[in-house]
């Protein structure tokens, strides 16, 4: 198989991305990463000496792909499906990408740094950190809440890259600032992420993980 991913599927980058691989049924090889093993970390290390996923090895053209965003650019441009989800229109693709970044940034980003946080032992922790980062998401939340007032998806009718991004971001965010009963199109849209059965078969496939994932 051409396509090998290295990824974690409780990571919600790789949940992004492997949101994309499920939207068009493409094939690919599944390289499940344990950083605490050192075998496992080694061999991806040798991959991407970077140490962070998920990574894309594409075999067939030898080239190393790593980064959510990219990796779902890339395969729209060299392995396109069914679903478009980075538009042709160039305006259009801008604007996906605007909206990719502000959940990766304001949404996701700010969630990992309140659930890192509660991992530190004590006499270690970030208190103003990550104030600031449930002020991000608070802001972010505001901000979802009017731009889905009248929309399905991120950017409208289709389901894009933005979606792909939206969902594990929201669905983390969920757990450590829910946003339930303040934000009822946030709420509204994430219930339709939940149901899209890309996400819903990356979530059930990160679900023996979820112990890991600190509650607070």
């Amino acid at each position: 198989m051409s396509l090998k991913l290295y990824f974690h599927p409780l990571s919600s980058f790789c949940q992004k991305a492997l949101i994309a691989f499920y939207e068009n049924d493409t094939p690919f090889e599944p390289h499940i990463v344990d950083l605490a093993n050192e075998v496992s970390n080694a061999e991806f290390k040798a991959i991407w000496p970077i140490g962070r996923f998920p990574v894309l090895r594409d075999e067939a053209n030898d080239r190393t792909v790593p980064e959510s965003s990219i990796i779902i650019e890339y395969l729209a441009q060299h392995y396109p499906g069914k679903s478009q989800l980075v538009p042709a229109d160039p305006e259009l693709a801008r604007r996906t990408r605007l909206q990719d970044r502000f959940y990766d940034l304001y949404v996701n980003v700010p969630m990992q740094k309140i659930v890192a946080d509660r991992l530190r032992p004590a006499g270690s922790k970030d208190p103003h950190g990550v104030t600031q980062a449930k002020t991000m998401i608070e802001t972010a939340y505001r901000m979802i809440e009017q731009e889905m007032a009248t929309k399905t998806w991120a950017m409208g009718d289709a389901f894009s890259m933005a979606d792909c991004a939206a969902a594990p971001a929201l669905f983390y965010a969920n757990l450590v600032m829910p946003f339930g009963v303040t934000h009822k199109n946030v709420a509204a849209y994430f219930a339709r992420l939940m149901e899209r059965p890309s996400f819903a078969r990356a979530v059930e496939e990160a679900k023996p993980y979820f112990a890991l994932f600190p509650r607070g």
